[in-house]
């Protein structure tokens, strides 16, 4: 039989590990969807290609090489750094803030959204946007990801978990 502190330490390590499965398996999803819809407007409409463009949203085939809104395109080393930095600062201090499943999810989506942005980034120098809702500038899957764990981080900032109580003494 465990310790009390040896059975406090396995539990802490089995909630960690928990943590960052829940928000490495939300990162996953993020990429793959990101990437799977980039693939299918590259390879099924031409750059500047647009379909459905009576409806509210349609699908715009554009690259992106600046930050949101295609501002500064020549600080491109400096969007792949912040990248790093998020996903350095999510996988090092995540389990910090992940202690609810909509934390994990939340830091899983951002972590899934600068993954892709950054890799695409890295290796064709751009991202591919493709999501028009015509009173906002082009976006794809990963951008929604990103603002969607922000806003969640931002609605839940200082929203603590609910923590067992000790009895008063």
């Amino acid at each position: 039989m465990l310790a009390g502190s040896d059975a406090l330490t396995t539990s802490q390590g089995n909630t960690r590990r928990r943590v960052y499965l829940v928000i490495l398996i939300t990162a996953l999803a993020v990429f793959v969807a990101d990437h799977v819809t980039k693939w299918l407007v590259t390879e099924r409409l031409p750059l500047g290609g647009q379909i459905w463009t009576n409806a509210p949203v349609s699908i715009t085939h554009v690259v992106n090489r600046g930050a949101a809104f295609g501002v500064l395109p020549q600080f491109q080393w400096l969007y792949l750094i912040v990248a790093v930095i998020v996903v350095a600062y999510i996988l090092l201090a995540g389990h910090r803030f992940g202690t609810t499943w909509y934390r994990q999810v939340m830091l899983g989506f951002i972590l899934g959204g600068a993954v892709s942005n950054g890799v695409d980034r890295l290796f064709q120098g751009y991202v591919v946007d493709f999501i028009n809702l015509h009173w906002w500038p082009v976006f794809n899957v990963a951008d929604s990801a990103i603002v969607i764990g922000i806003v969640v981080a931002i609605l839940t900032f200082g929203m603590h978990p609910g923590a067992p109580r000790q009895p008063a003494t």
